[in-house]
């Protein structure tokens, strides 16, 4: 299927799901309203002419507070049909929550949790949504754009001044 077949599918059986399109990006990128997505992905996994049976990745992208939006994005691809496709989501950023794809791919699992981890970005019906990268008692999201992290951590001094000179240590010979 080429991109408008894929696209004129989802108009067709969600016609409020698809709210843009990037046809510069590289895959082509669909918009998807962030309450049909778990639709939309069911459907491109399931219908037989696309079967978009791999999810490449899915990753997490804070467009800072300035803006208050984060974005989920989704990178598809059909192994039979060798089909490419993007889907982008926008959220508040305030309230950063969409359904999870993980009963769909399984990969979604460990995917979901690091832009959770991260991000802090909510995977509604994620079977075990809890960091994966930091440890469970972390405070805040390290990949938010107005991060702050903290000094210590169980003693352990985690800050320092990140100018671009390099340690006194690192610099001998």
């Amino acid at each position: 299927m080429t991109f408008e077949e894929i696209k004129a599918l989802l108009e067709k059986h969600l016609p409020d799901a698809v709210v843009g399109e990037d046809l510069k990006a590289s895959p082509l990128v669909l918009e998807v309203t962030p309450a049909a997505i778990y639709q939309v992905c069911d459907l491109l996994h399931t219908h037989e002419q696309c079967y978009f049976d791999m999810l490449s990745c899915l990753t997490g992208l804070d467009n800072g507070p300035e803006a208050g939006t984060m974005e989920v994005i989704y990178n598809l691809y059909s192994i039979p049909y060798d089909h490419h496709l993007m889907l982008r989501v926008t959220l508040e950023r305030e309230s950063a929550e969409i359904a999870s794809v993980s009963s769909i791919w399984r990969t979604a699992n460990w995917h979901e949790r690091e832009a959770y981890d991260m991000l802090g970005i909510r995977f509604l019906h994620h079977p075990d949504l809890r960091r994966i990268l930091l440890p469970k008692d972390w405070e805040g999201f390290p990949l938010r754009k107005d991060y702050q992290g903290p000094e210590t951590y169980h003693g352990m001094t985690v800050a320092y001044d990140r100018d671009d000179t390099a340690p006194d240590d690192l610099t001998k010979d």
